[in-house]
């Protein structure tokens, strides 16, 4: 959790993805997770967590369905959404709050 907690203090953007790995939805955010890596490089990180092995975090930031994305900057959630998101959105989302 401390590792958590300073990653998402950053003023790098931080998309932090809350998956399960029963969710089917969860399987087919990956490699778009992965696509929109390689396209914002070093201007944002993204990490995933996992809701069942770490469900005191996902119940702190309310996650009730996954996949749930929220972006983190300094600390703050400052954008989230739940379903599958498509690369492009992801990337513009980083790249306006970098």
């Amino acid at each position: 959790m401390n590792d958590f907690n300073e990653t998402i203090k950053s003023a790098t953007p931080t998309l932090v993805d809350f998956f399960a790995t029963w969710c089917g939805p969860c399987k087919m955010q990956a490699p778009i997770l992965e696509q929109v890596k390689q396209k914002i490089g070093d201007k944002g990180t993204i990490i995933k967590v996992d809701i069942d092995r770490n469900a005191e975090l996902a119940a702190h930031y309310h996650v009730q369905s996954v996949p749930t994305l929220i972006l983190f900057r300094n600390g703050e959630a400052i954008w989230r959404t739940v379903g599958v998101q498509q690369a492009d959105l992801l990337v513009a989302k980083i790249l306006e709050n970098s």
